[in-house]
């Protein structure tokens, strides 16, 4: 078993700024016309929705698992004043944007991987992107550069965009930050 650092997942305390792991991934935000915002993400299966409604909890807001219409889990916050500063930040107009000083805190890194996560052969993992916010691959990649986790855009044209993390020290600054693989997941090779 590893030993876990000061500044894994596991350690870190829960903050608002974790919540842009969702949109890092696929996730979309809203505004609210009565004030507010509320993040969503239609997820591949439901471990994954549950553990990031568990994740939203922890960071203060309630949070809602329900089926999309592509019959898939989805999973959001509650509509809260508190998410509107992260909303702005993360759009330009109606276009889903990365901040430019957008560095993932470990707990961000977490939700990103159960969102749209997985490991991708030996030494190997890949983040999921927004196929939908091709706007928003490079910034992502730059990001993870400035967290010491330089990646590889894969499948940009595609459907299933991503970014890959090769290698042991890479791999092994990830699982540092996002802490041990989640049982129900299967990702026995992480």
């Amino acid at each position: 078993m590893r030993q876990l650092s000061l500044f894994s997942a596991d350690t870190s305390a829960p903050a608002i700024a974790d919540l842009a792991g969702l949109l890092a991934g696929a996730g979309q935000v809203a505004l609210a016309l009565r004030g507010g915002a509320r993040l969503s993400a239609v997820v591949e299966d439901s471990w994954r929705a549950d553990l990031i409604a568990e994740m939203i909890t922890e960071c203060g807001f309630q949070a809602e698992v329900v089926q999309s219409g592509e019959g898939r889990p989805l999973v959001r916050t509650e509509v809260s004043p508190l998410l509107t500063r992260l909303a702005l930040n993360w759009t330009r107009g109606a276009v889903k944007s990365v901040p430019n000083s957008f560095v993932p805190t470990s707990r961000a890194l977490r939700m990103w991987a159960y969102a749209n996560g997985r490991p991708d052969g030996s030494e190997r993992f890949f983040f999921g992107l927004d196929a939908h916010a091709p706007q928003t691959h490079d910034p992502l990649a730059r990001s993870l550069m400035r967290a010491g986790m330089a990646a590889t855009l894969v499948g940009a044209r595609g459907s299933a965009p991503g970014l890959r993390i090769t290698g042991r020290r890479r791999m092994a600054k990830l699982l540092d930050a996002i802490g041990e693989p989640p049982e129900a997941s299967g990702w026995d090779e992480l």
